[in-house]
Order: structure tokens, then sequence, then C-alpha cells
């Protein structure tokens, strides 16, 4: 017994660490969606993440839900069931679209539902299907000839709107559901009962998904952790300067601190905890940062709150070690997990290199050989470390855009990395949670350089002429809040409303897409929405939105660039 014990414990650890997160898509005036891929990657990757996990019993991994991501679940699932019990209104227009008995007969708005229908990743979810291909062609045509869509006949947008949805169902749902291979082997002509069907199978995946991990959580199989509140850059909230710490030379917006920034991280972390633990009925132990965004402050906050660990990038970690005068930091750096000096939260810190493997590169390579090739990566590490029982190797990416771009949704890919990884004698995966209660030493770091995973810096967020403007008008809307609420006049439901606005404005995921860089298309749906976002606070708080705000200040015009990196949902999983 005893050295069967011996064996396991002197197994390298491996920890697969997938983000779930999606910013708040929802005008919260009238609970309308703006955008449909919380919906959308929910029927496809957060119901194929569950149950690649439920078929590999033995396998585990680490799972985390940006709490506004949860809340639009919820929100999604509830108005689901409201529509299938009793015809209440859907409040998405891609799933109004779908189940309503008739289609649009205006031209624009025709136009508007092919385009919508086309927002998908072509060769790998449209071509993939030779009735969706056929039906792409024709939608093709049309956008390049939008006069010609007032010809549209209804049977062709039905038919559209039903493999689009199909597309975008998750591989094990169609690989499993008998209703869904139906729909499939039809192909065209489909009916109202058609449609009803297909919105039965999407209720059922919005309605249980959480559930399922949930109980996966409960039987020990995945550790849950969490993000603050809405996704904001927490290092930016505290400090806007912390940008210089990897990037001296950076230019930075006119506004030199973010008003009250500390006060609203905090509230992006109270609140994150309240939601995750109203959904999963307990509190977390462990924090993804947005995007990996850390910085000393940021950790001194999170351990405060009570966590015992945090994550963020390998270039977090070299840019730390190479500043913290340490002439030849050991070659095993990355797999251990650090604390700073009297800090009470261990961070851990992704190796960059396999993890973008699985982001950027696997998609194109047959199942098997991406995952002899990544198990070949760590049996390397293992093979190097000094004390591999002691090691950990941090695999944390986006758990939602990879997929598409991989044959069948990373289906094969999947099913073999999680069966390989629980059988591998040498490789054992597990959560960060139980490595600590195991490895409760860890290593101190001297300093801590402020940064994301993403580079290394928050280049990504800000520093950029646009981004910059963006932060512009974000800290002068706060500084519009703090005013009104020094006045005292908003009640406590206003007040409450007005905090949950600027939470939204302070996301993330609009600074990322502004930048000529990004796609046009994309760049005009979230700048768009973020100006709205800015606007509704103005109004929530009795004042007029400021002249600028109906003015488009980033347009985009780069080239969709492949990948399964920590992005938000967008039809082309940058």
């Amino acid at each position: 017994m005893a050295q069967t014990e011996e064996v396991k414990t002197s197994k390298l650890k491996v920890v697969l660490c997938w983000h779930m997160h999606q910013p708040e898509y929802r005008d919260l005036r009238d609970g309308h969606y703006l955008l449909p891929w919380t919906y959308l990657h929910a029927i496809k990757d957060y119901v194929d993440m569950a149950a690649h996990l439920e078929a590999n019993p033995q396998a585990r991994a680490v799972v985390n839900f940006a709490p506004i991501l949860l809340e639009q679940l919820e929100d999604y699932a509830q108005q689901i069931r409201d529509y299938m019990r009793g015809g209440a209104a859907l409040r998405d227009n891609l799933l109004a679209a779908l189940a309503e008995p008739a289609t649009p007969t205006d031209p624009l708005a025709r136009l508007s539902l092919v385009n919508a229908c086309l927002r998908a990743q072509r060769e790998r979810q449209i071509n993939r299907y030779p009735a969706f291909r056929q039906l792409a062609g024709l939608a093709d045509w049309v956008r390049s000839h939008p006069e010609d869509a007032r010809y549209l006949n209804s049977q062709f947008l039905t038919d559209l709107l039903v493999w689009y949805h199909l597309a975008w169902l998750g591989e094990t749902v169609k690989r499993r559901d008998s209703r869904a291979l139906r729909l499939i082997d039809k192909g065209h002509g489909y009916t109202l009962e058609d449609r009803r069907l297909l919105l039965e199978i999407i209720a059922e995946q919005l309605t249980t998904v959480l559930g399922r991990y949930k109980t996966l959580a409960e039987r020990g199989q995945i550790e849950l952790s969490v993000t603050p509140y809405a996704h904001p850059i927490v290092p930016l909230l505290l400090d806007i300067q912390s940008a210089r710490e990897a990037m001296p030379d950076v230019t930075l917006p006119l506004i030199e601190h973010y008003p009250g920034g500390e006060e609203r991280a905090r509230w992006h972390i109270q609140r994150g905890l309240e939601v995750f633990q109203h959904h999963f009925g307990f509190v977390p132990q462990g924090c993804w940062p947005s995007e990996g965004s850390v910085s000393t402050a940021t950790l001194k906050l999170l351990g405060e709150a009570g966590f015992r660990w945090a994550a963020s990038g390998g270039n977090v970690l070299n840019a730390s070690l190479r500043q913290s005068n340490l002439q030849e930091p050991p070659k095993d750096a990355t797999f251990r997990p650090y604390r700073l000096a009297d800090s009470s939260i261990a961070c851990f810190f992704r190796d960059d290199g396999l993890s973008d493997l699985i982001g950027f590169t696997y998609a194109d390579w047959h199942a098997d050989d991406a995952v002899a090739d990544f198990v070949r990566h760590l049996e390397n590490i293992a093979g190097a470390c000094h004390d591999p029982a002691s090691a950990i190797v941090p695999i944390i990416m986006d758990g939602e855009n990879a997929w598409e771009h991989f044959p069948e949704n990373g289906y094969h890919f999947l099913n073999a990395l999680y069966a390989r990884l629980s059988n591998h004698p040498a490789l054992e995966l597990t959560t960060f949670a139980d490595y600590l209660k195991s490895h409760p030493h860890t290593w101190t770091l001297p300093r801590l350089v402020a940064g994301s995973w993403v580079y290394g810096t928050f280049s990504t967020w800000i520093g950029d002429g646009d981004k910059n403007r963006a932060w512009d008008m974000l800290g002068a809307a706060k500084q519009c809040y703090d005013r009104v609420v020094q006045t005292g006049r908003l009640s406590a439901e206003q007040r409450a409303a007005a905090d949950q606005q600027l939470a939204i404005c302070e996301g993330s995921d609009w600074f990322w897409w502004f930048g000529d860089y990004n796609p046009e298309d994309v760049v005009s749906d979230f700048e768009r929405q973020f100006r709205l976002n800015l606007a509704n606070l103005y109004q929530l708080l009795g004042e007029d939105p400021p002249a600028i705000l109906g003015q488009v200040f980033s347009h985009g015009g780069g080239v969709p660039t492949k990948g399964g990196a920590m992005r938000p949902g967008n039809p082309h999983g940058h």
C-alpha cells in the first residue's frame, strides 16, 4: 500500500482550467439581448465541456465562470421556460426568429437575419453540412446583392435559421439526441413543428447546463472558481499607472487614475462572490482574475476576500522573476505556485506554450496526434523537473472559442485528452485547491510585475488611442456617478441600478475590441454597445448623456485570426 501511494504522489500534477466568460449583452432598460453569443455558446460549448467530463469520470478540471455570464444563463433559462409554457416573448432577436411562426417580410429585416445566420465558423460549422453550405452560398449572394433580399421566400429563411442553430448545437447533443439527428437528416423543408422541436432541445440545454456543473463539483470531479463580477481589469481600476510596470513607455489615457477604483474593485469582487454562491451554493476557493490580470494590490484584495488561490500568465511570472534580481531563475520556475511576502494567497502561473497549443495549433491536427504531442510535452516537463511530485503545470484557456475551429467542436480531441491524462502512469490531473491541500508550501516571489495573460502586459485594454479614449469616456461617466451619488438624490433602488450599470461599463471586453487591428464587424458590435452602456448609466443618474456618446470612435478593419484565447464570444472565435 505504501508503495502504491509513493507511485501516485510522484506523478507530475496537471491542471486543466477552462474559463467560461461572456460580457453583458443585455440592454438592462428592457432586458433585451443585443447579441446572441451567450445562449449560442451555452448550447454548444458549455454543454459539451460538461458532457466530456461526465463521460470521463476519472478526469478532473477547474472550471471558472464569470458571474455576469451566470446571470445571463439563468435569465435565458427563465425566459425560454416562460416561452415554452405560455408564449411569453423571447428577448433575443435570433432566438425569437426561430420561435416565430412567420419569418420577417421587410427586406431589411430579412437581410439582417441572413447576416446573423452566417456568423459562424465557415469550414467547421457551415461547410460541414452540405445543406447548410448550399444555403450559405445563396445567403452570400444576397449579402452582396441586398436589393434581392425581397425575393427570398419564407422556406429559405426558415431552413437557414434551423441550420444555424443546428450548427451551434453541441456535438455531444447532436450525437446523442435522436431529435437533433432527425432534424439534421431531414436537411431542408423544415416546418413550424420542426422549429418547435429544436426549441425544446435548446431549452433543455439552457435550463440544465449550470446544474450539470454543480453536480460535477459536488462529486469532486471539478473545482469551480470565479472572476470579479463584470470581468474588469482590476489592476487598472486600482491604478491605471500600473500599466507602466510592464510597458514603461506606454501612452496612457488623459485620466490618470480611475475615480474610486479601489471601492469599485472591492464591489466587483464581493458581488462576484454573491452571484457565484447564489448559483452553486458555496464559496469558491479560487479566483481567475479577469484575463489573468494581477498586481500586488490585486492579490492583496483577493486575499482579503478569502480566496486561497489566483492565477495569471506565464509571461507575468517571467517578468517578475527578471525584475526580482534573480540571477538565474530555476528551470522549473513556472511549475510551482508563489506567494508575495506577507500575502495569504497563492498564485499559479499558466504554461503559455502548452495552453496556446490547444488554443491556436491543435485544431488543424488529427486528434490522436495532437494529444500525443501534448502528452509528450508534459512527459518532458516531468523528466526535467527536479522534483516532479511537487511540480504543477497549469493549462488555462478559454472554454469556448477554440472549439469551433476543431473538427466536430473538439469532440475527439477532448475525449482523447481526458482519457489519456486520466490513465497516464506519470501524470495526474488535479485542481488548484487540492494541490494546495497536499502542498501547502509555496515559494516566495520578491516582486510581482503587474500584467495579464496576454503578453504579460495590459496592452490589449489600454495604450491604444481608441482604448484610451474609451477609458476617458468611462472615467467621465464615473465622475458623474460620484457627483450624483454624493447628492443623495438616488433611492436605494436607483443606486443599485446605477451600480449594476456602472459595473457593466467597467467590463474588460469593450476595451479588448477597440483598435483598428480588430475586425470591423466585431468592433462595431462592441463599440456600439459600450456607448449604449454609458448612455444608459447617465440616464439612470438622471443626467443627459454627453454628445460624444453619439459618435463612433473605433472602427476596426483588421483581419480575423483563429484561436482559442480568452476572448468574448463572437462569430470568428477571436
